[in-house]
């Protein structure tokens, strides 16, 4: 009776520790997959909250630039101001034609500048292929003034501080 009671606790000695082996082994197994899901799920909020910052940026970028097309085209107005000012210097301050000119011309740069244009100041500056475009070289007159600007052609302008249009210039060599 002994030597069967023994078999039987044997056995249910042998059953409970083949159990306790394969619940360890479930547990790693759990574990595991456990470890894998917080990884996907820390890897998905991270990637999550790159796309909002990265919306976020595309959105103000966006609202920077709106009507960048529409500002571009508005330059060569800008130029056509400039050039019917430089016409009328010898025109009376009195004259209405010059005072309605000036008073426009006054309001169309306010409203450029509200909108993020600047124009670009380069004369007398070294001359730099990132805001300017060398339309041509001529001999310095001064030698302070060798490879800087000497001459704009055509204004250049910027955008909330990116170039909508590059400076034209002449530069002295």
């Amino acid at each position: 009776m002994m030597n069967e009671n023994e078999n039987i606790q044997d056995q249910e000695l042998n059953q409970f520790e083949e159990n306790v082996e394969n619940t360890g082994a479930e547990a790693e197994d759990l574990n595991q997959k456990l470890a894998e899901s917080n990884d996907r799920y820390a890897r998905l909020v991270a990637e999550f909250d790159n796309y909002k910052k990265r919306t976020s940026k595309e959105k103000i970028e966006l609202m920077q630039s709106a009507g960048k097309d529409v500002i571009i085209k508005l330059l060569p107005v800008m130029d056509d101001f400039d050039r019917a000012l430089n016409h009328m210097k010898n025109v009376s301050n009195e004259d209405p034609i010059k005072q309605g000119v000036e008073l426009v011309n006054t309001k169309f740069r306010k409203t450029m500048e509200q909108l993020g244009v600047k124009e670009m100041d380069v004369i007398g500056q070294p001359f730099d292929p990132e805001y300017q475009e060398a339309i041509t070289m001529i001999p310095a007159p001064t030698p302070d003034l060798k490879d800087k600007v000497i001459d704009v052609t055509e204004k250049g302008y910027l955008l909330n501080d990116n170039v909508i249009r590059f400076a034209k210039v002449v530069i002295g060599q």
